[in-house]
């Protein structure tokens, strides 16, 4: 049986509360930092004549418009109540949970300031607040946050347009080289031996140009640089600066660029089959094109597999297919589960003296918090033996180990907003290599004086000039920046937080085990995957049923009594959880029998979607778990905690639609 955690007092007061407890705590500090910024409009210059008198209140125009405002906040509360109940334990369903008081307040409060966050100019507090908040992130991580060449990294929207800054960004430093090379061609210019070969630029084959690590291509930039400042004056500095940029794929465009560099252009972007649906509209965003995107196949346990990511390595290699990047999950969005980063460190590691490099991103939306599980108050990694003392089953040693290396992959997505528990929007990208904007600044410092590294004045001065979003809220950055502090990202802050929600995980999965037996007689419960994190799925099968289209059409009439309602009010559902497929064709042969043979479904019913144009036999439907909210054990007065209340519930909805016989 998975190990409970006594006492949850820690948390009353992370957050206003299932049932609003902490109101009267949120109304004081609300209160006070909007008096607060009052007090700062009045004394900013205390001399000027208010413009607003004090007899305007009075005004028929005034109060007409206070009558219509509100009216219309009236009407906008009374409808948001139709909202789906995020911040309840009863509510296990998508990615979204009750948001902590420091995040809430401090996104609220700043939005009084409406700081830009696009530079330092307009956003001087919260600019900073955000390069720092990265800065944390990429600690948690195990990522080196020096001043001179650290990490660095910036929030976004969310995930989508974290990991679309992870290709942008991957596509500059990948053909750089090539636009180097052309550029000493067209000026006639002699560059001396350079790069990890240490031979002249025109020496290289493009093969090999695009094949140069991430440091060696920052290298290679800074290498030419300094030599050209130190053997041509400021005008031939500019004119090389200059030929280079017309050389880049930025200027020319994926159709021009491919067809100076024909041999080139099949590169390719490897995920796994359950990546996140972003990364084929990153392809498409980006002009490279969904068939350039291969999924690499999930093993039984839905993490990558290795065995045919080295395939699809040596194929590409064999064929002199350049690889742009290499995604790993650090917990897919669909089950949770966590792709063994080490071991595709470990591949690229290998090939890497063969010839054959790539970028190695980790999409790690979901579970990216969870590594606060495993780093020290001191930064240091927490021992695994440590960590597995305080569970049953986590962390496993390939979930471990993957956490261990995320810090030495080049970039990292994740999202505040999902297991940081901040208000939306709030996505993150981080890099590992600072010196990587100079390759994805609209205005590069193509000066004579070159500076050798960003400096942090550099990222607060030009935040827009790198990122992909232009005007984007300060508040979020500030609603970050204020939780970090307050929880900070170790095992000791939010670690000791985020360490319920695995409890909560280990508890449910032990439980679903014993409803799969009591149910026996009566129906096949499945648990496809053992979650790595706090993410769980299930299917059930009538007893007597071997048919998958049978299942799939029991499983969801059990999902309707589970899912928010439009036309119903909210809380005439007891629970509330999410859905997901299995798809034919996005699964192996042994992978499929598996689950099948649990639910006791004649393989031979599970069919392509051509083979079965009705859909609804392609794909095995799923109730999704996402046990987020901290709350999921809290036990009333009864011994009975939520997920026990809600087991009992499910078995009785499953009983009784087996006995109905429909």
């Amino acid at each position: 049986m998975a190990k409970n955690p006594s006492n949850l007092r820690f948390m009353d007061p992370y957050f206003l509360g299932p049932y609003g407890e902490n109101d009267g705590l949120f109304e004081k500090l609300l209160l006070q930092f909007v008096r607060d910024h009052v007090y700062w409009r009045r004394n900013f210059h205390p001399e000027d004549k208010p413009p607003i008198p004090t007899s305007a209140q009075f005004q028929p125009d005034y109060l007409e418009f206070v009558a219509r405002l509100d009216q219309e906040l009236h009407r906008l509360s009374a409808t948001l109540k139709q909202a789906v109940p995020l911040f309840h334990p009863r509510y296990m369903g998508h990615m979204a949970s009750d948001v902590l008081l420091s995040g809430l307040l401090a996104q609220i409060i700043t939005s009084l300031y409406n700081p830009n966050n696009v530079c330092e100019e307009v956003a001087p507090t919260t600019v900073q607040n955000e390069i720092e908040a990265a800065r944390q992130l990429a600690r948690m991580f195990g990522m080196a946050t020096d001043e001179e060449s650290g990490a660095w990294g910036y929030l976004t929207s969310g995930g989508t347009l974290a990991n679309f800054a992870s290709l942008r960004n991957t596509i500059a430093l990948k053909f750089y080289p090539l636009a180097v090379a052309e550029a000493a061609r067209s000026t006639r210019l002699s560059l001396p031996p350079m790069g990890p070969q240490s031979k002249p630029i025109h020496e290289y084959t493009p093969w090999e140009l695009v094949n140069l690590s991430i440091e060696a291509v920052i290298d290679l930039r800074r290498s030419c640089f300094e030599h050209v400042r130190s053997s041509a004056s400021a005008e031939g500095f500019n004119k090389f600066a200059n030929a280079i940029h017309a050389e880049r794929i930025e200027t020319l465009g994926l159709a021009s660029f491919f067809e100076k560099h024909s041999g080139l252009s099949r590169l390719r972007v490897l995920v796994p089959s359950s990546a996140h649906y972003s990364w084929a509209k990153g392809m498409k965003l980006t002009g490279l094109g969904t068939q350039n995107l291969v999924e690499i196949a999930t093993d039984d346990h839905m993490r990558m597999d290795m065995e045919h990511l080295a395939e699809t390595l040596d194929s590409c290699h064999r064929q002199k297919i350049p690889i742009l990047q290499v995604v790993g999950a650090l917990g897919t969005t669909e089950f949770g589960t966590v792709d063994p980063i080490d071991r595709i460190l470990e591949q690229r590691a290998n090939l890497r003296n063969d010839g054959l490099y790539f970028s190695v991103h980790v999409d790690a939306a979901w579970g990216g918090y969870l590594t606060s599980m495993f780093r020290d108050p001191d930064g240091s990694l927490v021992h695994q033996e440590d960590l597995r003392s305080e569970f049953h089953y986590f962390p496993s040693d390939a979930v471990y180990r993957a956490f261990s290396s995320v810090g030495n992959a080049d970039s990292i997505t994740v999202d505040p907003h999902k297991l940081g528990y901040i208000p939306y929007p709030a996505g993150a990208y981080i890099c590992r290599h600072r010196d990587v904007i100079a390759f994805i600044a609209e205005d590069a410092p193509y000066i004579f004086d070159i500076e050798k590294q960003i400096t942090q004045r550099e990222l607060l001065h030009k935040m827009g000039q790198y990122t992909l979003e232009g005007s984007k809220p300060g508040s979020t950055a500030a609603a970050v920046y204020v939780t970090h502090k307050v929880l900070p990202l170790n095992r000791e802050g939010f670690g000791r937080l985020l360490g319920q929600t695995v409890h909560s995980s280990e508890h449910f999965y032990d439980k679903l085990c014993e409803l799969r037996e009591r149910l026996e007689p009566t129906a096949r419960l499945s648990i496809p995957f053992p979650t790595d994190s706090n993410v769980l799925c299930l299917c059930v099968n009538p007893a007597a049923n071997h048919d998958l289209a049978v299942a799939n059409r029991f499983v969801r009439q059990l999902f309707s009594a589970l899912k928010v309602t439009p036309d119903q009010p909210i809380q005439t559902k007891e629970y509330f959880v999410s859905y997901t497929s299995l798809e034919r064709k996005r699964m192996g042969e042994q992978q499929s029998r598996r689950i099948l043979e649990g639910l006791n479904i004649d393989a031979a019913t599970f069919r392509d979607s051509v083979e079965d144009p009705t859909r609804e036999a392609d794909h095995i439907f799923l109730l999704r778990h996402t046990l987020m909210n901290p709350w999921l054990l809290f036990a009333d007065d009864d011994g009975n905690n939520v997920l026990d209340r809600y087991l009992s519930f499910l078995e009785k909805l499953i009983r009784d639609l087996c006995r109905s016989g429909n």
